[in-house]
């Protein structure tokens, strides 16, 4: 098992900032009394976490829950000796400090870990909080072991477009302006990309979208509370919404959106990432040219030069 040193964390490069980060661990904290009852998402995260582990022929004796919320990997159903030790941290001491097991109050933007610390590190629904996603990744890979694994979830693009559309249209109408009320989310065609950029081996990305229905607009409103997940954008109108500027999302939510049976839909789109420390272990494309058997042979096909137009019978 590798050694873990704790270090004192290093001020991330000077980034554009998004997220008000101390407002965003108040949030967290405000929800962490009662975020079992809102923990849906996280626990289906965690299963699936679970299911891709299990397709991974080997254990993980030292794991990182890195932004845990109440323990992420606490709740896959995986078994004995799949993952030893865990170490969970999340950006809120009062949110981690209703988790199990060895815990650590930690800024997602700052790990507070040696350089090639674990054998796993998993990250649920909170990466998308960073001001500095890149670097956050950057650091995450470093935190790992050569050959360690990376899974990460984060909400991708086409989260709560429908709650966006009904805030815009409502504001824009009742109050003449459009404010940012809803977090922007990284987009699925992106992830790839960004995990490449970090230095990680064999990157793979793919989306699950989940509906969940309301009775109302309201219900989903105090359900994103519940999650810790309301908004906290440095550019975000500083006064609260007027009642009668609600009242109207509410309204055109349930006319644009509204199912036969009176709820309302509302759109979680879940962006999953794996990816891997490098190691020379692993596999690498073949060097172009190094093929041993032609694409036409394959195929069953007759080659041509490019240009040039099959004869006719």
């Amino acid at each position: 098992m590798p050694a873990i040193i704790m270090m004192r964390a290093m001020q991330p490069a000077s980034t554009m900032l998004v997220f008000d980060r101390a407002l965003h661990a108040r949030r967290r904290t405000r929800a962490a009394a009662g975020f079992g009852a809102h923990d849906f998402l996280v626990r289906r995260v965690a299963e699936e976490f679970a299911d891709r582990l299990m397709a991974v022929n080997r254990g993980f004796p030292l794991a990182l829950d890195l932004g845990s919320h109440l323990g992420t990997l606490s709740h896959a159903a995986l078994p004995p000796g799949k993952i030893g030790t865990v170490i969970a941290t999340d950006f809120s001491p009062a949110m981690i400090a209703g988790g199990q097991g060895l815990r650590l109050a930690a800024d997602e933007e700052r790990l507070p870990f040696r350089d090639g610390s674990f054998d796993l590190v998993a990250s649920a629904l909170s990466l998308h909080w960073t001001n500095d996603l890149p670097g956050a990744l950057i650091q995450i890979r470093r935190a790992l072991v050569p050959d360690g694994l990376f899974l990460g979830a984060i909400f991708g693009g086409d989260t709560l477009t429908e709650l966006r559309q009904s805030l815009g249209e409502a504001e824009i109408e009742r109050e003449g302006g459009l404010s940012p009320r809803v977090s922007p989310f990284v987009e699925l065609r992106d992830m790839g990309s960004l995990l490449q950029r970090a230095g990680f081996a064999l990157p793979v990305v793919d989306a699950d979208r989940v509906t969940v229905r309301y009775p109302n607009a309201l219900k989903l409103m105090a359900e994103l509370r519940g999650m810790g997940e309301t908004n906290t954008l440095i550019e975000r109108r500083r006064t609260p919404l007027r009642r009668g500027t609600l009242l109207r999302a509410v309204e055109i939510y349930q006319q644009k959106f509204g199912l036969p049976d009176g709820r309302v839909p509302a759109t979680f789109e879940i962006v999953f990432m794996t990816g891997w420390s490098p190691h020379e272990s692993q596999q690498k494309p073949l060097r172009p040219g190094s093929a041993k058997m032609r694409l036409a042979d394959a195929l069953g096909t007759e080659e041509r030069p490019a240009g040039e137009k099959p004869a006719r019978n």
